[in-house]
């Protein structure tokens, strides 16, 4: 590694600017170390994977420092990735220079989700209905004109497709509705061509979505997305858990069930001649009116709610779910009866059986539950409901379902810590045995080139009734003073429409609100416009990556503590309780940490950076806790009154 990545080493050739850096060397070496090693012997005698877990600061070049060692190592490897940035820079940035810098073509393929694709079967069947529209004609012909020139059939390339057209899932190539080897047009599925370059790739691009859409499937034994590797690495490694619980969870929603009844009357359609349509149109119309009646039993409020509570309330429930499954059951028969037919019908009654009985293990009588390792829940959407039985700890299927399978296990991202200690996360990934862990900070200069103002000691704290009035106009005076070039994030969306109508009355600096044009209008805006302050929550907490002075003061509204009564947060916090923890200490600050960090760390994506941090949070200094969130930002000299700030930009404007 040092050949490559050392002062007069290859990169220092072919990567203009090149800035030798300790730690990048340092990650590298421990990465190929880790994928030269052979399987060990883990618990129960059971194969396991040898584990790396790296924490690289921002600048420490951490893509480079694991891709290098994984192309050298001629392994077959999944590099997995939480978004779609990474991945474009992976596959546009990194891999071209590896190819030049080794001399060498890179076996490469970004594998998606099959709904990113277009299934032929479904497209002919859409495409032959007699009952389509003006518009959906119009969007037809533009989709035979692209199917002409596609290679891939992958939906990125319909630029003009917006991404809440429902065309696109009416002509898709989802899992659960593929005819498999059966598929008359098996022979030009795009699916189908994908999983052949991949067989022949090294390296495999995925997000972790999907890595764990094929973990679930491996575990349900209905095959496999990915073709098999010696390997993984997951870099953003601190979104693994709530994705894996989102695969490793069961789901019932009214979407799935309407969606399954859309394509029965498609396939009746399509087969008219040979099918009792009538039949079948009894049962899709009788079970319609049965989900109807199941959802109204459900309050209108909208989000995430325990399920358990509303079963015992609700007189009806046990009726309508009686109802709702006989419905489905009727379909169930009536699609059997269609099964020689083609195997068209006999997908959708798998899809049909497999909708009831995940119905049944959520909704059903509380002995269904699966013990006390899943929490029942539901979420009210506007015009609809999902169930949903989510694992409380994922740790379990994580040892059983990836560790072992694996010869190596890579997890990187710049937040793993909180207070400097892999505790938390490793137990929330079942990291409990033999694993090797490095922690690389940043080489930017945090120390010269950044200030972190807290509010002075009798500010409010976040739950006094003041708090709102006094951060809106303490930021305003930093606003001020920074004359705008901030990013102010908030851990809700009330503080930010707070914020939003008092700057928009006092600020005059141009102020963009999430919400108000697509993420990327927005962050191109900001870009441009020098000045201008952006307003958000959620997402932009990460990802966001604007170098130079349109960002040059990150402002954070309070320490980004999760709503406590969020069902599986919940139940998470009573399962730590039980086993005798302390789940505020043990879970809550943790997670709370690694949320402040990543926000944090929009600051400095340059090492040509300066700005300001600003976290108007005096719990920081107030309770005894905040010494961990402290312990866990950069190295930033800390001011508690708002001369230092002024001082800081006007010393900015003389460099």
């Amino acid at each position: 590694m040092k050949n490559i990545f050392a002062e007069n080493g290859l990169l220092s050739r072919f990567l203009p600017g090149f800035e030798p850096r300790t730690g990048q060397l340092e990650m590298a070496a421990a990465v190929a170390a880790i994928l030269e090693n052979g399987p060990r012997e883990g618990r129960e005698e059971r194969r396991s994977a040898n584990i790396l877990m790296v924490e690289a600061e921002t600048g420490i070049g951490k893509t480079l420092a694991y891709l290098v060692p994984a192309v050298l190592s001629g392994q077959r490897l999944v590099i997995s990735t939480a978004t779609i940035n990474l991945q474009d820079q992976i596959l546009q940035k990194e891999i071209p220079l590896i190819s030049r810098l080794l001399n060498q073509e890179i076996p490469v393929i970004c594998v998606k989700g099959r709904q990113n694709y277009l299934c032929y079967y479904r497209w002919f069947q859409y495409r032959s209905s007699p009952q389509l529209s003006p518009a959906e004609d119009t969007d037809c012909e533009k989709i035979e004109q692209w199917l002409q020139i596609t290679a891939t059939g992958d939906r990125a390339e319909l630029a003009w497709l917006s991404d809440r057209s429902p065309l696109w899932t009416k002509i898709s190539a989802h899992s659960h509705q593929c005819l498999g080897n059966e598929c008359p047009e098996g022979a030009g599925c795009y699916v189908n061509q994908l999983r052949r370059r991949a067989g022949a790739a090294r390296l495999l691009i995925v997000n972790h979505h999907l890595f764990f859409s094929d973990l679930s499937l491996k575990k349900a034994g209905y095959g496999e997305i990915l073709p098999r590797y010696e390997g993984v690495i997951f870099d953003e490694a601190h979104h693994l858990e709530s994705v894996a619980t989102t695969f490793f969870a069961i789901n019932f929603s009214g979407y799935q069930l309407l969606d399954l009844l859309g394509d029965v009357e498609r396939q009746s359609e399509a087969d008219r001649a040979a099918v009792r349509t009538e039949s079948l149109g009894n049962a899709v119309r009788g079970l319609k009116q049965r989900l109807e009646r199941f959802v109204a039993l459900f309050p209108l409020e909208r989000g995430r709610q325990h399920l358990d509570p509303l079963i015992e309330k609700t007189d009806q429930w046990q009726v309508e779910l009686k109802g709702l499954l006989a419905g489905i059951e009727r379909l169930k028969d009536g699609l059997a009866d269609c099964g020689g037919i083609s195997e068209g019908w006999r997908v959708l009654e798998k899809r049909a059986d497999e909708l009831k009985t995940n119905l049944i293990d959520i909704a059903g009588p509380l002995e269904r539950a699966q013990n006390n390792r899943y929490v029942r829940w539901y979420e009210r959407r506007e015009r609809a409901v999902i169930l949903s039985s989510t694992p409380i700890n994922i740790a379990a299927e994580l040892q059983q379902y990836l560790y072992p399978l694996v010869n190596s296990c890579i997890l990187t991202s710049a937040t793993l810590t909180a207070g400097g200690d892999f505790s938390y996360i490793r137990e929330r990934l079942g990291l409990d045995g033999e694993l090797e862990t490095l922690q690389l900070h940043s080489p930017f200069d945090y120390s010269g080139r950044t200030l972190l103002y807290v509010p002075e000691k009798g500010f409010p704290e976040p739950a006094e009734s003041s708090f709102a009035e006094r951060v809106c106009a303490r930021v305003y005076d930093i606003l001020q003073i920074s004359k705008g070039r901030a990013l102010v994030l908030f851990t809700s969306f009330k503080g930010m429409e707070s914020m939003a109508c008092y700057l928009h009355e006092h600020l005059s600096y141009p102020v963009l609100v999430q919400g108000s044009s697509s993420r990327h209008a927005l962050l191109e805006r900001f870009k441009e416009e020098t000045d201008s302050v952006l307003l958000a929550v959620a997402s932009f907490w990460e990802g966001v990556d604007v170098p130079g002075e349109s960002l040059s003061c990150v402002i954070i509204d309070k320490l980004p503590f999760e709503v406590p009564s969020d069902p599986v947060i919940q139940a998470r916090i009573e399962a730590i309780t039980a086993d005798g923890g302390k789940p505020f200490f043990d879970f809550q600050i943790p997670r709370a940490v690694l949320g402040l960090r990543q926000g944090v760390g929009r600051l400095m994506r340059a090492s040509t950076d300066r700005g300001l941090i600003a976290i108007m949070d005096v719990r920081l200094f107030s309770k005894g806790y905040g010494r961990v969130f402290v312990a866990s930002l950069p190295p930033s000299p800390v001011v508690r009154s708002i001369e230092p700030v002024v001082q800081f930009f006007l010393d900015t404007a003389i460099r």
